[in-house]
Order: structure tokens, then sequence, then C-alpha cells
């Protein structure tokens, strides 16, 4: 059962950042069909990408400790990355570039989305694969 539990804890944790990442993906799009000024965009994204590091860092430590090893290996090329970008101050966005640097940014985060989007259907797989596994172990005694 403890098992069940952590993978749904992995899956709203994965939600939470499909969430930040879309987040950041709608601010883009509307600086780029100009809805918004740059400093509100990057002032907006910033806000969000150290909670999404974070998320992130929180998501791969509790594969670790709960011993997934298949999807804390999974999570670490973004962890890599994010970690790299903060690391080399590229993290945040800077309003005087964010034109020049419109289409990376949209691009990485496409990137980004697509990946949460993998975890998120091997978590559910797993997670329902976790229910099914338990409920066979109640129907049967065990």
């Amino acid at each position: 059962m403890g098992d069940l539990f952590a993978w749904l804890l992995f899956f709203l944790i994965l939600i939470a950042l499909l969430v930040i990442v879309v987040y950041q993906l709608m601010c883009l799009a509307d600086l780029e069909f100009d809805y918004i000024n740059p400093y509100d965009s990057a002032s907006r994204i910033n806000k969000v990408v150290l909670p999404e590091f974070i998320t992130q860092g929180v998501l791969c430590f509790l594969y670790v400790i709960t011993g997934h090893w298949v999807m804390s290996l999974l999570g670490v090329p973004y962890l890599y990355y994010n970690v790299r970008l903060y690391m080399r101050r590229q993290h945040l966005l800077d309003v005087t570039e964010i034109f020049n640097q419109l289409n990376w940014e949209k691009k990485q985060r496409l990137f980004k989305l697509g990946y949460l989007i993998v975890l998120l259907f091997i978590s559910l797989f797993w997670m329902i694969y976790s229910a099914l596994e338990d409920d066979e172990h109640d129907i049967h005694g065990f």
C-alpha cells in the first residue's frame, strides 16, 4: 500500500511540474503575441524557475529514497540540466535579451514538457500496476 501512495505522490509532483512549465510557455506565448511586455513576462517566468528546480530535485530525491532506481535514473538528465543552468547562472531570463532568446526558450520548455509527459505516463502506469498488485494481494489474502 505504501508503494501506491509513493506513486500517487510522484504523480502529483509531476502534475505540479507540468503546470509550472505550461505556465512558462503561456508567458512566452503572451510575450510573442505582444499581450504583455518583456519585463512582466521575464519576472513571471523567473518567479517560478527556482520552484521548478527545487520540485524536480525533491522528485529525484524521493525516487531514490523509495528505491525506484529506474525512475530516478530517468529523472537525472533533467535534474542535471537544471543544476547546470543554475551553476552557470543561466536559469533566469534577461529582460533585455528575451526577444532574441524567445525561440530557444520556447523550444527548451517544450522539450521539458515532452520529457515530463513521458515521466507522467510511466508514473501513471506504475501507479495503476501497484494498485492492481495491492488489490491482487488483498483478494488472495497475502
